[in-house]
């Protein structure tokens, strides 16, 4: 392997690394909040409000990091100039943005449901809005090749997140009886989530200082009109593209508390949200397969345009899947002591949620096609239709279905495009997918989730009973795929000890 692809694969390592680690340990703040938080509707305004500055922050980076890879690579193009346009632009619209929510505070809490915390507004408005300005640094740190300092800076906000969030909600409690404790209110509860965020989050960006200032040199230019249209024009179209995306994964935490009419849409979103978190982990487990599995496949082929590699990653992809899949089904019992027993209501949308993972997965290997023969724009059509069909379900069903809804709808909107890109893809980009063995595999796993349902209906299973027949249906999968996919002869170090 050449220098440069270790050093890329070093790099790549770091950098999955640093986001896989960074969810998980954010990932834990979820029994944190549903334990201690009051109530269910409490958790439902932290669902509610990160989903929507999840969509805030693709709008007010609209698209200018994917624009500054484009233009500081330019021929006779300063990349101090590029950078410090790209920062400007990003400071002077997110301090736009941060005053306007900070002085229609009361309004826009009114809208969303919250009309007595209009400071939740405020200060998840000057969270987005450093969130935005901050992307630029970091993007600088990737251009720069600083990996490391990349990987630090992103866990430091994380680290300090939940440190923050354990002094409030766990150990203020247990010292406010000291008179130099007088300035915490216990009942503000949720509050201190969002008070927590915004000190991470001002810490993190003091701490980028260094990074921000890197490129002010003396007598050099700071700022170019001309510049910053250039990169407009390209990157404004990103922008549509990026809020169907997120759209896709946030549009039924946001638009639950308009569609569900009941007196307890908060708890019900409450409830959605902690169940939706559980599930994450199959996301987590599948994005570290892909940065740990996916090399290998394409150094085995040699050549990262070998349409038998994609197939390959493809097919391991979901046989992968489906096992992460299995066992959380057959240790549900085990894992949802992960979230307060109050919550466990909504157990019944893991499973859909899991299979939404798996569809949006296959659905992320499919778009191969589209970005080897240069026609991105069938992305954007995906996203978009994905998009619609989500958004008609849950205004048909929500309703009279609540959070169950949401999640079918998700689900139903991925397996869709998912269908759509693999019939479309075959006619412009034939990758020889090995349907017969994913078939062989999607049927085998339903009929190991057939027969776990099956016997616990009939039988009324006690959980030791349950749990060892979920082992044991686990195992048939692992020895199935074992004998078939993964003989023990070919594993890298234990492979060694067993015959071919």
């Amino acid at each position: 392997m050449s220098s440069i692809r270790k050093t890329l694969a070093k790099d790549t390592v770091i950098y999955g690394l640093s986001s896989i680690i960074g969810k998980f340990l954010n990932w834990l703040l979820v029994p944190l909040y549903t334990y201690v938080l009051a109530q269910q509707s409490d958790y439902g305004i932290v669902t509610n409000l990160y989903a929507w500055t999840a969509l805030l922050l693709i709008i007010l980076t609209y698209g200018m990091e994917t624009g500054f890879f484009r233009f500081v690579n330019k021929e006779n193009m300063s990349p101090s100039l590029v950078y410090n346009t790209c920062l400007i632009s990003l400071f002077t619209t997110s301090f736009i943005f941060a005053v306007l929510c900070v002085c229609f505070s009361q309004p826009i809490a009114s809208w969303l449901g919250y009309p007595n915390h209009t400071e939740f507004i405020a200060l998840m408005a000057v969270v987005v809005a450093m969130d935005a300005f901050a992307c630029i640094p970091f993007v600088y740190l990737r251009y720069k090749k600083r990996p490391i300092r990349f990987a630090v800076y992103k866990l430091l906000y994380v680290v300090l997140n939940i440190a923050f969030n354990l002094f409030f909600l766990l150990l203020c409690p247990k010292i406010a009886h000291y008179d130099w404790m007088s300035w915490y209110d216990e009942s503000y509860g949720v509050g201190y989530v969002f008070v927590s965020n915004i000190l991470a989050t001002t810490i993190q960006t003091l701490c980028l200082l260094p990074v921000i200032f890197a490129e002010k040199r003396q007598g050099e230019a700071v700022f170019s009109f001309p510049l910053l249209r250039q990169m407009l024009r390209y990157s404004l179209p990103l922008l549509v593209l990026g809020v169907c995306g997120i759209m896709n994964q946030t549009l039924d935490r946001i638009i639950f508390p308009f569609l569900y009419t009941g007196d307890d849409a908060q708890s019900q979103l409450g409830i959605y949200g902690a169940c939706f978190k559980v599930a994450m982990v199959m996301m987590m487990f599948t994005q570290a397969f892909r940065y740990a599995y996916e090399p290998i496949v394409f150094a085995k082929h040699n050549d990262k345009n070998s349409v038998e590699a994609y197939a390959d990653a493809m097919k391991f992809y979901i046989i992968f899947s489906y096992l992460i899949l299995l066992g959380m089904i057959f240790y549900l019992d085990i894992l949802k002591f992960i979230i307060a027993s109050s919550y466990w209501a909504g157990l019944v949308i893991i499973p859909i949620v899991l299979w939404t993972y798996v569809f949006q997965g296959i659905y992320f290997n499919l778009s191969f096609w589209y970005k080897l023969t240069d026609m991105t724009r069938w992305g954007a059509y995906f996203s978009f239709i994905s998009l619609i069909i989500n958004l008609l379900l849950q205004i048909i069903f929500v309703p009279k279905l609540s959070y169950v809804a949401s999640a079918f709808s998700a689900g139903i909107s991925y397996f869709v495009v998912m269908l759509l890109s693999y019939f479309i893809g075959k006619k412009h980009l034939n990758i020889p997918y090995d349907l017969r063995s994913i078939g062989v595999y999607t049927l085998f796993v339903l009929l190991l989730l057939g027969c776990f349902y099956a016997l616990n209906l009939l039988l009324q299973l006690r959980l030791a009973f349950k749990l060892l027949l979920g082992t044991c249906l686990l195992a048939c999968y692992i020895i199935f795929m074992i004998r078939k996919d993964f003989p023990l002869s070919s594993l890298p170090i234990i492979g060694k000890y067993f015959k071919k």
